[in-house]
């Protein structure tokens, strides 16, 4: 799979399952290219979403939300996963 790819799949799953006003998904892979055991496999992907839906739950809440959702991606396909909830 390639970053394209899956950003587009985790997008679609988001929109199926949060209500939200805006989301912005960035490919910061880069960051881990020079780490040992990097996985050329596996992205870092940065998930800026604005959702009164989110920003309502507990920080803890939201973000284990947004784990289950992705849950498959995450296990086959991520390797970091930073969410920054407005």
């Amino acid at each position: 799979m390639n970053i394209n790819e899956l950003i587009a799949i985790v997008k679609k799953k988001l929109e199926r399952n949060i209500n939200f006003e805006s989301l912005l998904i960035e490919d910061k892979t880069f960051l881990h290219k020079n780490h040992i055991g990097h996985d050329s496999r596996k992205f870092h992907l940065k998930i800026n979403i604005y959702s009164e839906e989110l920003s309502a739950l507990a920080k803890i809440e939201s973000n284990k939300k947004i784990y289950k959702i992705l849950d498959e991606e995450i296990k086959t396909y991520i390797h970091s996963l930073q969410i920054l909830i407005h």
